[in-house]
């Protein structure tokens, strides 16, 4: 039977912040966030409320009603942000032994299809190969704009294991042979489904139920930055 690698996307793969707050953050840039989205989040977040607030917070896209879904720079956010080192590596030991690669990431799909490209010419530089796919919340769309509405249920906590046993039933995978990596709480249930979880840089109820259950914890440190000359002028009490 064959394996997979399940990867949740923010914290884990990338550096944080979020792609979904690097893409709102986007569009606060470029003007294209209409104020009266906000009060509609908001309304749409009580709604979700009885699911806990974690799912409140995730699950409500009302922000987008309206939004164009093509055509805005913001579109590209998740060109923008960095991959861990250790990630890059983790990913391409897995291409090399021929291991499917899944994204499950409660991010927009769009977005994490972004991180699958990107991932993709990495594996390629490598002169490896491996099946990247991504399982992530998707958005409703109609005459170019998001309507604000989720398809489905969010990818987020329970969603993400019972989207790996999806995998796992769609592929006959060897599920005691399957990874998956995670760095937050609602990745717990998709590191309990497979035989080899790895808590990534874990916060910490998800560093406290590792240690609990015994699983492997990595931290995976940010690529250094280049300091300007003026940065490096300034002393570091002062910035």
């Amino acid at each position: 039977m064959s394996r997979a690698a399940f990867f949740d996307v923010d914290g884990t793969l990338v550096e944080k912040p979020s792609l979904e707050r690097r893409y709102f953050r986007a569009l606060l840039y470029e003007k294209k966030f209409p104020l009266r989205n906000g009060f509609k989040w908001l309304e749409e977040a009580a709604r979700l409320a009885p699911n806990g607030l974690k799912y409140a917070l995730l699950g409500s896209k009302a922000y987008l009603r309206g939004v164009r879904s093509t055509g805005l720079q913001a579109n590209r956010a998740g060109d923008g942000a960095p991959f861990f080192p250790e990630a890059l590596e983790c990913v391409a030991r897995h291409a090399a032994c021929g291991d499917r690669i899944v994204l499950v990431t409660g991010t927009l799909e769009f977005l994490a299809e972004q991180i699958a490209q990107r991932l993709r010419a990495e594996i390629t530089k490598r002169n490896l190969n491996a099946e990247i796919h991504v399982c992530a919340t998707r958005l409703e769309e109609k005459d170019g704009r998001w309507t604000g509405r989720v398809l489905g249920p969010p990818m987020f906590a329970e969603a993400k294991a019972i989207a790996v046993w999806w995998y796992v039933e769609k592929w006959k995978l060897d599920l005691r042979e399957c990874a998956a990596y995670g760095d937050g709480a609602p990745d717990e249930w998709m590191l309990a489904s497979v035989g080899k979880p790895v808590a990534v840089n874990p916060e910490a109820a998800l560093r406290s139920a590792a240690k609990r259950r015994g699983w492997e914890i990595v931290n995976w440190q940010r690529e250094p930055r280049r300091r300007s000359k003026l940065a490096k002028m300034i002393p570091e009490r002062v910035r």
